[in-house]
């Protein structure tokens, strides 16, 4: 019968994750890393979690989330631009690629994280829609949840392909937004 978790241990791992995040990167993280910080053995870690990234997903899940000032301007190209070029820095490709690999292996984990880092997205999209309409923009009948899917699908596509949004790809992406929910 394996052990049970020892709270402040984990809580200790979760921790050290999550200053690792911010001092380093999600890439410089490691597992011995990991270990040293928290004071808890390799394979204690190892016991817990089948990998990097899923501490990760389970220490953004209980944690606080990484600030993104998403914008909101009157232009709603711009804006878009905006939020296509805050999901492109290389941290967030990274930890995106990492909270993928973790939905994979656990839908469950998978989900909760994705309805936690997917809300401001979405909060987002619909005020933002919600003023495109109100300013004659946006077409009444646009679902904001459809749209706020296809922008997390654009930057986790991306992300899972490695591949980044240079300027010309993040004007096509926001034209081709606008140009399927306006007016005119």
């Amino acid at each position: 019968m394996p052990r049970p978790r020892s709270e402040s241990a984990r809580q200790a791992v979760l921790e050290a994750m999550r200053a690792a995040l911010s001092s380093s990167g999600y890439e410089a993280v490691t597992i011995e890393g990991l270990a040293e910080v928290a004071g808890v053995s390799k394979q204690t870690i190892y016991r817990w979690w089948p990998s990097k990234a899923a501490i990760l997903g389970e220490a953004l899940l209980e944690g606080e989330l990484p600030g993104v000032e998403l914008p909101m301007t009157d232009d709603l190209t711009a804006d878009l631009r905006a939020l296509f070029t805050v999901q492109d820095d290389g941290e967030t490709v990274a930890l995106a690629r990492a909270l993928i690999a973790v939905t994979a292996t656990d839908p469950e984990l998978g989900a909760r994280l994705n309805e936690r880092l997917a809300a401001p997205i979405r909060e987002w999209t619909a005020e933002r829609l919600t003023r495109g309409v109100a300013a004659g923009d946006v077409r009444a009948d646009v679902d904001a949840a459809v749209v706020a899917d296809q922008l997390i699908a654009l930057g986790s596509y991306a992300a899972l392909l490695g591949v980044g949004m240079d300027a010309e790809r993040v004007e096509k992406m926001s034209e081709l937004v606008v140009r399927g929910i306006a007016t005119c």
